[in-house]
């Protein structure tokens, strides 16, 4: 099913879930890993308020951040939390698995 989601929930999601926000011309999302190291995961959203992001953009940042555009959703949409990121991009070849001093807290 086609859902846009609004701007405001991106940008929450990503800076929750470890992204960092960057200025520009656009608002720019670079992922830290829980080691605290930038990696290629990174995307971008326009610079304004009060406005959806339609499927067609939210599969272009899920490309950006090397997710499908499933898991992004599910990223934005709270079910994927931050240790299943780490694991999704440690699948992909994007980050080195965390050591275990590294590993996220629960709770």
């Amino acid at each position: 099913m086609r859902m846009p989601r609004s701007k405001s929930d991106v940008d929450a999601a990503l800076l929750r879930k470890g992204f960092l926000s960057g200025g520009g011309d656009h608002d720019f999302f670079i992922y830290h890993s829980v080691a605290g190291k930038k990696t290629r995961a990174r995307t971008k959203t326009s610079h304004g308020k009060g406005f959806d992001i339609g499927d067609n953009l939210l599969g272009q940042m899920a490309k950006q951040c090397h997710l499908t555009t499933g898991q992004f959703k599910d990223l934005v949409d709270c079910p994927m939390d931050r240790t299943m990121l780490e694991k999704a991009l440690v699948a992909r070849g994007i980050i080195d698995p965390p050591a275990p001093q590294d590993e996220p807290k629960k709770g």
